[in-house]
């Protein structure tokens, strides 16, 4: 049987630096093997962790392991001498982890000359519980904004990819194709517009009148075993899940809507192309639709295509908004995680004291970085299953002004419900 043979399509000269080897670290290696030529024996994956399934997999694919946490203190020095390893041509960041500051790795990237790619714009630890910040200073939105901020100050320069991973990231290329679906379904007459033709694909969205656009998802996955009390179980990092479950809810807000929420809040600054709720997104439930289950509830989490998709199909005319689509992420997580996340809002939005999720077949684990004191791992049943134990986990409450909050109104297009 002759070996499969994949499209090249372009070639990394310098060295790879892959920072996390959690399910998408483990998923990315073989893609980038597959569609990049490049030096193996130049490749480093940096994560604390050891595992030793991870360490096979590395070792099998002859890729060299550095067991650190890339924090704010020591980024720079640790990256600085492995993405100009001194070997010459342009190196190559692959940013996967939690706790990394993206902006901070970008400009590090832009420095050194590196491309650089991420699936979220990543604040350093200690920014998702910080109760010092006003939650509008808390949310995606913001977070967005410092990226566009540097882009806008210090334009040119070497190639950073940011938020684009599935979701966010391959969704938005998914909205244009749909747009085009809709449009031909509707036997709307147009002519599509180019990819960099921004402005043409937004009057076409326009035309066509799309309102709102749903980034809906249904975690199918499920566990031998129920789940037992007083621990949070997810299909993918717990800590990832939690922490942006526990921003404030938000979404991109169409020109259309005649209405909000009641505790629903504008931004000052930036392209305003969103808002947010004064309550967390995983404790925010909304009416969506999936092809598998088909209408069901999900949960306003916030996610940067919220805010990206919104934005970037927005029609302007004479200086102000004339259109612009509604848009949210609609996220229902395996049902263990769904129990999981009405354990701790029952507790005032307090994680449980252990997190754990699995690492069998079915379950895989996306990387921590340095947010949890201890770790066991437990052979069962079901597969692999890691337990941590959060850093003082008595001071890891959600922020008192960020709790679960009230009804915050319903609508007959969103279903907008605490």
């Amino acid at each position: 049987m002759s070996e499969k043979t994949y499209p090249v399509y372009g070639e990394i000269t310098g060295p790879i630096v892959m920072i996390g080897f959690g399910s998408i670290g483990r998923g990315t290696l073989p893609l980038i093997e597959r569609h990049f030529k490049f030096d193996k024996s130049r490749m480093v994956v940096i994560d604390p962790r050891e595992e030793p399934a991870d360490m096979e997999i590395l070792a099998k694919h002859g890729i060299r392991h550095v067991k650190e946490h890339v924090t704010k203190d020591n980024y720079k020095q640790l990256l600085k001498s492995l993405l100009n390893d001194g070997k010459g041509g342009q190196g190559f960041c692959v940013n996967l982890s939690v706790d990394t500051g993206s902006l901070d790795l970008m400009k590090l990237c832009r420095k050194l000359d590196v491309l650089y790619i991420d699936t979220v714009v990543e604040p350093w630890l200690g920014f998702y519980f910080d109760k010092n910040l006003k939650n509008s200073d808390r949310t995606n939105y913001a977070l967005r904004e410092t990226v566009r901020h540097e882009k806008k100050k210090n334009p040119g320069g070497t190639t950073a990819v940011s938020t684009c991973g599935a979701n966010p990231g391959m969704v938005s290329w998914f909205v244009k194709q749909a747009l085009v679906n809709l449009a031909n379904d509707l036997e709307v007459k147009f002519d599509e517009p180019d990819q960099h033709d921004r402005e043409g694909w937004a009057k076409l969205m326009k035309k066509v009148g799309v309102k709102g656009i749903h980034i809906a998802e249904r975690d199918t996955q499920r566990t031998k075993h129920p789940k037992p009390l007083n621990v949070f179980w997810n299909t993918w990092s717990v800590e990832g899940f939690i922490s942006e479950g526990l921003q404030p809810a938000e979404l991109g807000w169409g020109t259309h809507e005649n209405w909000m929420p009641k505790n629903a809040k504008k931004h000052k600054k930036g392209c305003k192309a969103a808002i947010y709720l004064e309550q967390p997104g995983a404790n925010t439930r909304v009416r969506t639709w999936c092809p598998t289950p088909g209408p069901q509830y999900g949960f306003l989490v916030t996610h940067n295509e919220s805010i990206s998709i919104a934005d970037y199909f927005t029609v302007e005319k004479d200086g102000e908004v004339a259109y612009r689509p509604t848009c949210h992420y609609a996220y229902h997580p395996a049902n263990d995680a769904v129990l999981s996340l009405h354990e701790m809002f029952g507790n005032g939005g307090t994680p449980q004291r252990f997190c754990t999720f699995s690492t069998s077949t079915s379950w895989k684990t996306a990387s921590t970085n340095s947010a949890f004191s201890s770790t066991a791992t437990t052979r069962t049943p079901t597969g692999t299953v890691r337990a941590f134990r959060w850093k003082n986990p008595r001071n890891r409450p959600l922020p008192e002004r960020n709790r679960p909050a009230g009804d915050v109104g319903r609508s007959r297009r969103h279903g907008l419900r605490a």
